[in-house]
């Protein structure tokens, strides 16, 4: 009997080219017997040729050094295994899912949906002062993970499994499809980023700055003051719009 999964997906790279990828990793997260998403044993890491030198910029953050890779198979031959495995997924999943999505284009996914973590920790957890994967793991403490698997971060397995326990307790507080439309908007910021209101809630801005931000270049930014905008009646709320996955082919 099939039941529920999602794949978390994590991948280093050589760069920023359409094949730059150097290293994936990914845990599945399932229902188990009781009607809860759980993190199970099915996680692992796989080495890829990227074609080209890894630059020294992101051998600083992974560690993944040209010889480690050099006999490894090149990402096409790798992806679609590991995007596309045997028994039924229903979404991959990724923190701040956007980067891997450059590199796992729907043709080697299979036009999968995707759940981004850090969109939809922003809206579960918003009191949270950080989101990123490894200040989520150290405040909130997710039950169960266990520390030496999630290590060494900025790895592709270890950072596959400290995300697919954000995942699992976001799956446990909202459904499959919340999720799944979070993470088709921008992301929902609790908090102004930057600037002379940085750290205030939208609620504590006035209308006429929150209006200046929707002239704001970045997404999140203006999706966040539209959203307190429309909250207020002052505008529509703002439209979902379906992500399109860029190719960088």
């Amino acid at each position: 009997m099939s039941t529920s999964r999602v794949r978390v997906i994590d991948l280093e790279t050589a760069g920023n080219g359409a094949n730059d990828v150097c290293e994936i990793g990914w845990q599945d997260v399932v229902v188990d017997a009781d009607g809860r998403w759980t993190v199970n044993d099915e996680r692992g890491a796989l080495m890829v040729n990227p074609g080209r030198p890894i630059s020294p910029e992101t051998m600083a953050v992974h560690h993944i050094l040209d010889e480690q890779v050099a006999n490894a198979p090149y990402w096409k031959e790798v992806a679609p295994a590991v995007l596309r495995p045997s028994g039924k997924i229903d979404a991959l999943a990724a923190h701040r899912a956007a980067f891997e999505q450059r590199y796992c284009t729907p043709r080697l996914t299979g036009g999968l949906r995707w759940i981004c973590t850090w969109k939809c920790a922003l809206r579960i957890w918003p009191e949270l002062p950080r989101f990123s994967n490894q200040m989520l793991r150290y405040q909130r403490m997710p039950q169960g993970l266990v520390h030496e698997i999630g290590l060494p971060a900025h790895r592709a397995m270890p950072d596959a499994y400290v995300t697919a326990h954000h995942l699992r307790d976001l799956l446990n507080a909202a459904s499959l499809e919340q999720l799944l439309a979070w993470s088709a908007e921008p992301g929902l910021l609790p908090r102004v980023p930057a600037g002379p209101e940085r750290g205030k809630s939208w609620e504590r801005i006035s209308t006429e700055t929150l209006t200046g931000f929707l002239n704001e270049r970045d997404a999140d930014v203006r999706f966040s003051a539209q959203t307190e905008l429309a909250r207020r009646g002052e505008l529509e709320p703002p439209a979902l719009v379906e992500p399109v996955q860029r190719t960088l082919i």
